[in-house]
């Protein structure tokens, strides 16, 4: 069998800016329509960007979460949903990636994945309970070796475009509620029933509708670990950082555009110094502060990887909370200073300087998931675990 060679950090740079030249030319559409992003994803598919993540020998390209999280960003600027969608495929991916080495059936399916550039979806939001992705209120059934659910979830990304979905449910009928499996169905084991149409401020591209989900498949293709285990130790980090990264791409694009205002506004009076420009450098501010955050953030999930004690310490959980906390909050002040910055010509729809968009998806961050609830489990956790403040980690 032949390996990709590996991967170098401008190839993937390189790869990506295609599909970043793609997605911004229809952002906007995508935007107005409330439509799923089909092109950026298709350019995904064709730089064959949604295995990268796989290991080399099942025919990925071995990418770190690092080297994701500066894609999702490099997206991010383009067309947010579409970052979105990457981000939160890699989330779902990160999973087998992680915990199923030793599953025959796993590593055969992450083969697929490289080999035919599948997409993944996730269901863990569910009726009853909202986005407690800890909890659920359906139980899987096993019986001679298949595995049925049904589940009603409120919220399935982009799943009428995925070729498979990973679903979260109660291990059995007499389980405790946080008792939880994630379970694979491909496209041809399951049925979706619409039950809620997504029309929403932001992130329309992402086409979270609800559905009645009910599969059948073979048992084995639930995963090996508890999903406790796969949510303290990989979900929990790689939704953070890789959704804190494509936040921050928005307002990159954001504060780029503002930038752009205020050089036109010196050349039009030189020697004078522009309206906005002191809001320019504070918004700059802004954004060093949340680049440092994330950055800060993989480089803790990066050191903790290998070591599982870490990875599920209250102190690693803690840390990436306050991730996604700073990051989904600052970035909305990011944005109002740029739109402060170009006036009416940000506030409008359709000028070289418009960030409406970039300001209706940066306000779904703070609700993913919902940073009442994250605040309330981080204050739970620091009732008994002192916070490590040390400059050097």
């Amino acid at each position: 069998m032949n390996f990709p060679v590996k991967i170098t950090e401008a190839d993937l740079s390189a790869r990506v800016a295609r599909v970043a030249a793609i997605a911004a030319k229809h952002a906007d559409a995508v935007d107005f329509e409330g439509r799923f992003p089909s092109e950026a994803v298709e350019a995904l598919r064709a730089e064959r960007l949604l295995g990268i993540q796989i290991a080399r020998d099942l025919g990925g390209e071995g990418a770190s979460i690092s080297e994701i999280a500066e894609l999702c960003a490099m997206l991010g600027q383009a067309c947010a949903a579409a970052a979105m969608v990457f981000a939160m495929h890699h989330i779902k991916l990160c999973s087998l990636v992680e915990h199923c080495d030793n599953s025959a059936w796993h590593r055969s399916l992450m083969q697929r994945i490289a080999a035919e550039q599948l997409l993944i979806a996730s269901a863990t939001t569910e009726g009853g309970i909202g986005g407690n992705l800890r909890n659920s209120i359906c139980a899987i059934a096993i019986d001679g070796g298949v595995c049925r659910l049904e589940k009603d979830a409120t919220v399935i990304s982009y799943g009428s475009h995925a070729d498979m979905i990973m679903i979260t449910s109660r291990a059995h009928a007499e389980a405790a509620s946080s008792d939880q499996v994630l379970t694979v169905f491909l496209r041809d084991q399951y049925t979706l029933e619409k039950t809620h149409v997504w029309n929403t401020l932001g992130m329309r591209g992402t086409c979270s509708d609800g559905f009645l989900f009910k599969g059948e498949a073979p048992a084995e293709q639930i995963l090996p670990k508890p999903f406790a285990e796969i949510a303290a130790q990989s979900m929990l980090a790689s939704s953070h950082l890789l959704w804190s990264s494509v936040w921050y791409g928005i307002a990159v694009d954001a504060v780029g555009r503002a930038q752009a205002f205020v050089r036109a506004a010196a050349r039009k009076s030189p020697g004078a110094p522009p309206p906005g420009a002191l809001r320019l450098a504070e918004a700059s501010n802004l954004l060093q502060m949340v680049r440092s955050n994330v950055v800060a953030g993989l480089k803790f999930y990066e050191d903790a990887k290998d070591n599982a004690d870490k990875l599920s310490s209250m102190g690693f959980a803690v840390a990436m909370n306050n991730v996604k906390i700073a990051s989904s909050e600052t970035i909305l002040d990011i944005i109002n200073h740029a739109m402060l910055i170009c006036g009416i010509m940000g506030y409008k729809n359709g000028t070289p300087f418009s960030i409406g968009r970039h300001l209706r998806d940066a306000h779904s961050a703070q609700l993913m998931i919902s940073n009442d609830r994250i605040l309330g489990n981080t204050s739970s956790m620091l009732l008994v675990h002192k916070q490590d403040t040390s400059l050097l980690g």
